[in-house]
């Protein structure tokens, strides 16, 4: 496989499309109403989800039958290891989400702005992974379909990183934090995904016939992410549909990236 400089800025896009939106704190004196940040959590939800289906989980089954596997017991094996994987990272790692004052996974004294960019890593990895896995099959396949399939989901993880990094951000610039060490955090809260994409594309490398088993597992993960923290932040507002619309915008949006980009 050749890394190509196409290969490198679909991997890097999602951290600098965050690191733009933690440029919000230039430009706003406040943080974001829980209306918009319902509808953003949402969104993001939405990607995650059509992406795990459309870009990973029915890639892993194509893959696998290409190659003489059952595909349908392939990726559900992958899709729950995934998600135990992420299970296991929430249980032990030190974490606080948004709207909460209560940190999850092992007790520490650490500060809560520390607290909340582990957060915001912890549902950042299989993001990295999902990316890279996908460019590493466009150079297995070595077709431009393929690349741009993986460019698809490139573009859908950056949109939904763009407010990502505002809603880390602006936050913290309301804590008295100045608007060059908030931009700092904020743009940091993403990068881990080019991280976690260089090394999914390693591993992919390396492991080559498990690539069906990858993209499930990264499917898994994502949807744990998701069904167990941005759904439950997006509907703080009882009774409230904009994180409902958020998501409905946010899966057709990816749906429609993968289908006619890929």
């Amino acid at each position: 496989m050749e890394l190509s400089w196409q290969v490198i800025l679909g991997i890097f896009f999602p951290f600098l499309m965050t690191s733009l939106g933690a440029s919000a704190v230039f430009l706003f004196k406040n943080k974001i109403s829980q209306s918009v940040q319902s509808i953003f959590l949402g969104f993001a939800a939405g990607v995650m989800i059509a992406a795990s289906i459309f870009s990973l989980l029915l890639p892993a089954m194509e893959e696998a039958d290409a190659l003489g596997k059952s595909g349908i017991t392939i990726a559900s094996i992958g899709f729950l290891a995934g998600a135990l994987f992420l299970t296991v990272l929430d249980l032990f790692m030190p974490h606080l989400h948004l709207n909460t004052d209560e940190p999850e996974g092992v007790k520490t004294s650490w500060d809560k702005t520390i607290l909340l960019m582990l957060a915001v890593t912890l549902h950042n990895v299989p993001e990295g992974m999902a990316v890279g896995l996908t460019f590493a099959l466009a150079m297995q396949h070595g077709d431009p379909l393929s690349l741009a399939a993986a460019f698809a989901l490139a573009l859908g993880m950056g949109i939904q990183n763009f407010p990502e990094g505002a809603a880390i951000s602006l936050p913290l610039k309301s804590q008295g934090m100045s608007n060059q060490k908030s931009f700092l955090w904020g743009s940091l809260s993403g990068a881990v995904e080019p991280i976690f994409a260089f090394l999914a594309l390693f591993i992919a490398n390396v492991l080559s016939n498990w690539m069906p088993f990858l993209l499930s597992f990264s499917a898994g993960a994502m949807m744990f992410v998701t069904v167990e923290e941005l759904i439950p932040e997006a509907q703080t507002q009882s009774h409230s549909h904009y994180a409902t619309y958020g998501i409905l915008i946010g899966f057709v949006l990816m749906m429609v990236f993968d289908v006619v980009l890929g």
